[in-house]
């Protein structure tokens, strides 16, 4: 994809499928439950963003590039991940746990995102979020023999395979005109970015993404190597080849 209007017409048309079949049973075992679901509890609530702040720096940004087809993609955008949020919701209502109203991880991300106005930082923190979230997603479906929870998960997992596309393809045209020097400064910003919210992330989750075979050393494997990838393709995004990134994206699992 080139151009914003593109992403509004992906996001539209993505937004109109249905990939999980919600007549089948929930089959989730108790053993499963105790290992998985108050951090499935806790990155639901996260999913449940109404993306405020993200929308004012995007309109923000939308002005000042007279691209206002960003701005609808970015609704777009918000309104899938609140897919991902009401589809993890909707589960753990099947299986009568408790939706969580305040989780102390997901109070401190959304107290620091809050104070960020800047589309640049906005477009940083989700890419690596995202990268993380395909990790978790994986360890989820990796750790129960549910098959509507792995749809579930599978579900979110294509969709965040575009996501981050739609986000370093935004993050190359941004970082493009800087200097060399700038750019490693860029580059360094978003790599302690990127340490800060890994080490977060496995301690709030360690207990799920363990269910799902990952220690800390193949969950920062896994990590750092999705990092590279997005590194290099903010760097050297190519327009042309979107289903083969999304794939190569999926594969790095």
């Amino acid at each position: 994809m080139n151009n914003s209007q593109d992403w509004v017409r992906h996001f539209e048309s993505n937004l109109k499928e249905q990939r999980i079949d919600w007549t089948q049973a929930t089959q989730i075992t108790n053993e499963e439950k105790k290992q998985i679901i108050r951090s499935l509890q806790a990155w639901q609530l996260g999913e449940t963003s109404e993306g405020k702040n993200l929308r004012r720096a995007a309109e923000k940004y939308a002005k000042q590039q007279d691209d206002w087809a960003y701005l609808d993609a970015i609704d777009l955008f918000i309104k899938e991940e609140q897919k991902h949020g009401e589809n993890l919701g909707l589960y753990l209502d099947r299986i009568g746990a408790k939706r969580l109203k305040k989780d102390l991880g997901d109070t401190l991300f959304r107290k620091v995102r809050y104070f960020a106005t800047n589309i640049e930082i906005w477009t940083a923190t989700v890419i690596i979020v995202e990268s993380f979230a395909q990790i978790y997603y994986k360890a989820i479906a990796d750790a129960t023999n549910c098959p509507l929870l792995q749809e579930i998960c599978v579900d979110i997992l294509k969709d965040e395979a575009h996501h981050i596309r739609f986000q370093y393809e935004r993050l190359h045209q941004i970082t493009k005109p800087r200097t060399m020097l700038w750019k490693r400064i860029t580059f360094a910003a978003y790599h302690l970015m990127f340490y800060i919210i890994m080490i977060a992330i496995w301690f709030g989750h360690r207990k799920a993404l363990k269910a799902g075979g990952l220690d800390f050393k193949k969950y920062s494997s896994k990590a750092r190597r999705k990092f590279r990838f997005v590194r290099h393709k903010i760097e050297n995004v190519n327009t042309q080849k979107r289903e083969l990134d999304c794939l190569e994206i999926e594969q790095s699992h």
